[in-house]
């Protein structure tokens, strides 16, 4: 079957369950209303089939605003809580205009009758749930087709660096996206081979071959020390008419992704760096961290009692690991975590965490496998020294090393250092590039929203639940 019939078929699954489950949930609400009675007793309810008519008006405007939103055309790598946060607000936007076309078509007529307020919040509700499992189960169900050879976009990369290593590295951990690295172009001759295990195919030159002879779909260009003449020097080899090309971005291209246009005067000025977090958005985040870190050590207090009796039991020392880290604008504060290492870890000096590190205890190697050692950060959020999310802090002695070789590393603590952030939901974490994590801590800090930190959240929490893959996501 063709890559083209193949994406229909996606998209007609797609549009087959959101109409499924808005109808569904639409005949749901209906028998919760008429069994349920609140706030109060159903009144001019009547038989389902009168309902119909407003029905099938729903799940036409379902597939409309859908169609609009580009939920039927979604990427390979697309996030599933973006995905479903987009569905949410297009089913939303449904129910408001079939509400009103209902109004409005059925006045004087024989389906004229007041529609229950309750009955049409129930169906909202459930609709909403119900289109996003059944948009869930779909993507679940194509991942593990692609990931079995079907619906396959034959790739190439261009780039032989740490950066084309790491987008390699992440195609090969999440085969569910459909991508097949058939080979790397080397921009210069150097002398490699391989990257991350993929053979060096060609040169830069060869690329209008190659694409032929390999019957490529896509190229992604992974070299963002490359100048913009370069680049589009590689675009411009890339002349297959149906081929899909992507570039990995440079530190600018991250950062500068919502640009505003300011004027000095009548002199036009392009915004490329603004405060997301300021004002009201300062406070609302503040409210969430409250919030979150005060429920959480509550609903966790069991557990981490558990922990700490689990700690002491295991080896001698402290419960508590309490290390200096630089948090906002650049201060020091005192990090909390549970002891995951011998007492006398660090007694030749600092040193990064490895994945298989031999200083770890037996119930420190389980504690980080879970993430439950970051668990007493919720009181440094509580202080206020620390947020739910954030860029992860750094020790002092690390920071004073990085500011001198990264460029604008110290802009990551314009915010708050946090628990759970960007970088690591993302892979980044612990003995991996500096540079690479604070592209995305800059990307973060720049681009903050109350949603993402949301997001961020429930990634973390799946991802420390299911151990599953920071790219499954």
């Amino acid at each position: 079957m063709g890559r083209k019939r193949v994406r229909w078929l996606l998209s007609a699954l797609l549009l087959l369950s959101d109409l499924g489950m808005t109808a569904l949930a639409f005949y749901g609400a209906y028998e919760i209303r008429a069994r349920l009675p609140l706030p109060y007793p159903p009144q001019n309810l009547g038989a389902f089939p009168q309902h119909l008519p407003m029905m099938g008006i729903w799940m036409g405007y379902v597939a409309l605003f859908f169609f609009f939103s580009r939920l039927y055309h979604l990427g390979r790598a697309t996030s599933r809580l973006d995905e479903i946060s987009r569905a949410a607000a297009a089913f939303s936007l449904a129910a408001v205009f079939t509400v009103a076309t209902a109004s409005m078509a059925f006045k004087d007529t024989l389906f004229a009758f007041d529609y229950p307020r309750a009955m049409i919040l129930y169906a909202w509700g459930l609709g909403i749930v119900g289109v996003g499992i059944g948009r869930l189960v779909v993507r679940g169900l194509w991942g593990r087709l692609r990931a079995r050879g079907w619906d396959r976009s034959r790739m190439l990369i261009v780039g032989t660096g740490e950066a084309a290593e790491m987008v390699i590295r992440r195609i090969q951990a999440a085969p569910w996206f459909g991508y097949e690295v058939v080979g790397v172009v080397a921009p210069r001759s150097n002398g490699i081979t391989h990257v991350a295990g993929v053979p060096v195919i060609g040169m830069a030159e060869d690329l209008p071959d190659l694409i032929y002879a390999r019957d490529i779909d896509e190229v992604l260009i992974a070299i963002p020390e490359a100048p913009h003449e370069e680049v589009l020097r590689l675009i411009a080899l890339c002349d297959r008419s149906n081929l899909s090309i992507k570039i990995y971005p440079d530190i600018f291209q991250l950062i500068a992704t919502q640009p505003s246009l300011d004027d000095l005067g009548g002199l036009p000025l392009l915004t490329v760096r603004d405060v997301a977090q300021r004002g009201w958005r300062l406070a609302l985040k503040r409210a969430m961290d409250i919030v979150g870190a005060t429920v959480g050590l509550i609903l966790l207090s069991p557990l981490m009692l558990l922990i700490a009796l689990l700690i002491k039991l295991d080896s001698p020392g402290p419960v508590f690991y309490v290390q200096e880290r630089m948090g906002l604008d650049g201060r020091p504060f005192l990090m909390l975590k549970f002891r995951s290492m011998r007492a006398d870890a660090e007694i030749e000096g600092p040193g990064w965490t490895r994945p298989d590190d031999p200083r770890r205890t037996r119930v420190g190697a389980l504690l980080r496998r879970l993430n439950l050692d970051e668990l007493p950060q919720l009181i440094n959020v509580l202080l206020g020294d620390m947020s739910l999310v954030g860029p992860r802090p750094e020790r002092p002695i690390y920071v004073e090393q990085f500011r001198r070789v990264i460029p604008r590393y110290m802009e990551r603590h314009r915010e708050k250092a946090g628990i759970t952030g960007w970088a690591q939901i993302n892979g980044l974490r612990g003995d991996t590039s500096i540079a690479e994590r604070t592209k995305y801590d800059l990307w973060y800090v720049e681009n903050w929203s109350l949603w993402l930190d949301i997001k961020i959240l429930l990634r973390t929490l799946v991802q420390t639940l299911t151990f599953r893959s920071p790219n499954a996501y």
